[in-house]
Order: structure tokens, then sequence, then C-alpha cells
């Protein structure tokens, strides 16, 4: 091999461990560029709405990290710290995208944002009070990423009146047996709500009026009059009379239905009487034999047929029938005029003429002081009349009596 032979292979070997060396050093320098870098780069912890994120980065600001994953910021989002915080090594960094909900409440919708965690913290934060007996749904625990929509239904006073008891309820609206059922309210069998069906709606003017009604039974034994019985005797003279007979009264056993409303007693109604005991008639024996009238010589006055003794007085005179209006056709002395229509009989004052006295009436006859009345004060006296033709002629006069 020639002497220029090889000068020209150690030329070439030296230029290409330069061009290598060159190549080595570049690369080294990149490197170290590089290395340089990245050792600037500060590590930050971004929790981006719930996912945990590691990252190295030359931005400066919260702001710049989040725009350098590519986030979104809305107007209502969380973001700590401020978006302005100049970053530094280990900077823990937390986004929550705000969540867009319909809050309803009566019917009307408002829509908001917000990253609270409960549906009761959002409402606290909109500025909305509930009170004790409102109804929320879903409920104020509930957390926030499940509700898509809060209902409210605010409460209401009802006026309530239970048994004549007053007071005032709160209600949403609902239907009256609902509301019922709610205040732990129950119906007797006779009870009602006035005015109201059960499938009514609730509202601020409703007034919920519950009448209580009890129905029960009492028993009780009543007197019941006997009857006179008149019996001609033909061996008496015409005016006098007899008792044959005693009368008792009977007894009757009355059930009563008694109707109570709202604790007070309304009505009472007879639904069966069963007799105890009977009453016993009184039998009077009544004259029939006329006396025969001595021969006079002398015309006799009015007065003459008066009979002799007696206490005398004038009274105003009236008369009445069995079937008067308001007569019961029993006497205060138990006799049944009705039964006996034709019988003398006057009703008295018993302070001026004692019930049971025998008593002569000038153009009337004896009769028995059988009867009281409430217009029957003093001097004044009632005669028994079988009709009321014969009453209505009577009229009203002075006539003399003798009470025997």
């Amino acid at each position: 091999m020639s002497s220029e032979t090889m000068n020209s292979d150690h030329r070439q070997m030296t230029k290409k461990k330069w061009m290598i060396g060159s190549v080595i050093g570049v690369l080294f320098i990149a490197m170290m560029a590089l290395v340089l870098f990245e050792g600037t780069k500060k590590s930050v912890a971004l929790d981006a709405d719930g996912e945990q994120i590691d990252i190295r980065t030359h931005a400066k600001t919260v702001s710049d990290v989040l725009a350098e994953q590519e986030i979104a910021i809305g107007e209502n989002d969380a973001i700590t710290p401020a978006l302005d915080t100049a970053l530094e090594n280990g900077t823990e960094i937390k986004w929550e995208q705000a969540k867009e909900i319909a809050i309803m409440i009566d019917g009307k919708e408002q829509k908001v944002e917000s990253v609270n965690k409960t549906v009761g913290a959002l409402l606290e934060e909109q500025g909305i009070t509930l009170a004790d007996y409102d109804i929320v749904e879903p409920s104020v625990d509930t957390p926030i990423q499940e509700a898509e929509q809060i209902d409210i239904t605010k409460a209401f006073e009802v006026k309530w009146v239970d048994g004549g008891e007053e007071e005032a309820v709160w209600a949403t609206p609902m239907k009256v047996g609902e509301l019922l059922r709610k205040q732990e309210v129950e119906l007797g069998e006779h009870d009602r709500v006035e005015g109201l069906a059960m499938s009514s709606e609730v509202t601020p003017e409703t007034v919920v009026n519950i009448t209580r009604i009890e129905l029960h039974e009492e028993k009780v034994e009543v007197p019941t009059d006997f009857i006179v019985q008149e019996k001609p005797d033909a061996n008496m003279f015409k005016g006098e009379t007899k008792v044959l007979q005693e009368g008792k009264k009977g007894k009757v056993e009355k059930t009563f239905q008694i109707t109570v409303k709202n604790g007070e007693e309304v009505s009472r109604e007879v639904v069966a009487e069963n007799v105890v005991e009977s009453p016993t008639n009184k039998i009077v024996a009544v004259g029939t034999k006329v006396k025969e009238q001595p021969k006079e010589t002398v015309t006799p006055s009015r007065d003459n047929n008066a009979p002799t003794g007696g206490r005398e007085f004038y009274v105003e005179a009236t008369a009445y029938t069995p079937y008067c209006a308001g007569c019961s056709g029993i006497t205060a002395t138990g006799i049944n005029v009705r039964a006996n229509p034709n019988m003398k009989l006057i009703a008295v004052d018993p302070r001026v003429i004692p019930l049971g006295s025998k008593v002569w009436v000038d153009g009337y006859g004896y009769a028995i002081a059988g009867d009281t009345g409430g217009a029957i004060k003093g001097n004044r006296i009632d005669l028994l009349m079988p009709t009321k033709q014969q009453a209505y002629s009577f009229g009203r006069k002075q006539v003399k009596i003798k009470v025997l």
C-alpha cells in the first residue's frame, strides 16, 4: 500500500470521528436542555369534578392549568384556589361543575345552578325557607346529583272545628278524607263533615266542620191516667154521685231514642212503649131519679132553685169543651172528660174553691170542681160543655155559685 493511500484513509477516519463527536455533542446538549426544561415544571394535583389528575406544568396560574386541560368554566362552578392564584409546586386545585336543577314551588318553576351537596343546602343557598308542614320532594338530605327537579308544596292554615271545638291546622292541597287521616281523626257512624265530601279539595278557604252525633236509648217509667166511668143509678136523685171504685194510675215504660249533637241533647223520641201496670178505672154512680117538685103557691124567682147552705158568691164564668186547644182530655184530678163529655164539671182556682168540692152554679146546676186552668185565677170558673156550640153560646157572664 502506497503512502498516499494510507494518508487518504487516515483523513477519512478523522472526519468520521469528528462527525460522530458532533452528533453526540448535540444530543448531549439537547438532553441537558430537556432535563433542565422538565426540571422547571411544577407538580399540580387537579380534582376535576371528582376525577383525580396529576399534572406537571409550566402554567403560571390556576386558570392556565384549567385552560391546558380544556375545562370550560361555568359562571356558578366552584374553583379552589381562586383562578388568579399563582402556582407552586404541590398546588392542589379543585373544580366542581355546577349542576342545573329545576325548583317547583306550588307549580311555579325556577331553574338554578349549584354545587351544593344536598337539596337542603341548595334551598338554603337560594334563600328558600321551609315551614314545618311544607312538603319537599326529594327530601332535604338527598344528594343534589340524584335530583333532577325539586318539588315544594307550601302548607297553609285551615279552619278546623271538631265537635264545636275550633282550632287551626296546617294542610297542603289534598282531599278532605286524606286530611282527616293525616290528623288521625276518625268519624263515628253518625258523625258528619258539614258541607264537604271526602273527595273535596282542601284550600286555604276550606272550613272543616265535624259534627259529632251520638244516639242512645233511655227507658223511663211514666204514669198513665185512669178513666172515670159513670154508672147510672135509679136509686139516687139526679145531681147526686157516689164513688163505687177508686181509680188508680197505671205505669208505662217508654223507650226514648236520644240524639246528642256535639255533646248537647237536641231531640228525644219515643220509639217503644211497654205497659208495666194497667190503670184501674174510677167508677162513679150518677143518680137518675127525679125528685118530685112540691107545689108552690108563689111563683119562684130564678134563685129559688139554689140549695140552702154553703158559701155563696158571684164569679165570672166561661165555658170549654173536652177537645179545646191545648187540652189533653184529662183533668187536673185525673178525670177523662172526653170519655164523659156530659159530666157536670168546672175548672176553678184551688185557692178559692178546693178541688173535689161540690158546687152549685146558677143556670148550670150541680158540678164537681175537678179541673184547673192557666187563665182561671181568683173568682173565675170554666164550665165543661159537650160541644163547641154550647160553649160559644154560653159566652162570658157573671153567675152566682154556692160551694157546698
